[in-house]
């Protein structure tokens, strides 16, 4: 699928977990269409390929190596942000962990506090350091990448569902709190995607048989875009396909 033409010139986009994924395809397809790309993943490595590949599309990037378990790490991010900008255009919440996938009775209690970690509390530190930034923008956009696992509930699933579900609560609460403002905040499922979490979730796949996170960016896009005037939805990648035709 091919990415819409939209003008994101100018703009200040966080992409969380942008290394791989479908948070790099996120941060390609904006940096493609103009925004500075605020990428932040944890190793210097993996991010400097990144903004070796931003660079032939003419975009720009700054890259923050980061784990987002470093709770205090994000406030300080968010302090730059504003000495730098004053405000953030786009805010890509897409850093996650699988975690274990077993029996819920046999998880143990770091593996669950690890993922809770980075699924959700990180995810709230993020609302709470970058709000005001959001705030401070013509048209804030914020885009969290959920899981159809919240609605599936399938058997040895627990911690992954569980850490989703939390998301969407925190992210739709967030939603209803800034209704009545320029910036809207919506949850981003995409499906079956051809990543590493799936790879770990599904090893016998064939990964030739679903959709790759290029396919995904454009809804990345859309929703980012300050023409994208919904706030609080829940938007289904392939839904999303089907409305396009």
């Amino acid at each position: 699928m091919t990415s819409p033409t939209q003008n994101f010139e100018g703009k200040i986009a966080l992409v969380t977990g942008a290394t791989r994924g479908l948070g790099r395809a996120a941060a390609l397809a904006l940096a493609a269409q103009g925004a500075h790309v605020i990428a932040l993943g944890r190793t210097q490595g993996a991010l400097e390929e990144l903004d070796d590949a931003i660079g032939p599309l003419g975009g720009s990037a700054s890259l923050v190596p980061a784990d987002l378990t470093d709770l205090e790490g994000i406030d300080r991010l968010g302090g730059v942000i504003a000495e730098r900008w004053g405000h953030l255009d786009i805010l890509i919440g897409n850093a996650a962990q699988l975690g274990m996938v077993g029996p819920t009775a046999h998880i143990e209690p770091k593996v669950w506090d690890d993922v809770m970690r980075v699924n959700v509390t990180a995810n709230w530190r993020l609302i709470r350091a970058m709000d005001p930034l959001l705030r401070a923008a013509p048209a804030g956009r914020a885009v969290f990448v959920t899981s159809g696992a919240v609605q599936s509930l399938r058997a040895f699933t627990a911690l992954y569902s569980a850490s989703k579900a939390a998301l969407d609560a925190l992210v739709l609460c967030y939603a209803k709190e800034v209704e009545k403002l320029t910036l809207n905040v919506n949850l981003l499922d995409p499906g079956i995607a051809r990543t590493a979490m799936r790879r770990k979730y599904m090893p016998g796949e064939d990964p030739q048989t679903i959709t790759p996170p290029e396919d995904i960016a454009p809804l990345f896009l859309a929703l980012s875009s300050p023409d994208y005037h919904k706030n609080g939805q829940r938007v289904r990648f392939e839904d999303w396909k089907a409305e396009q035709g």
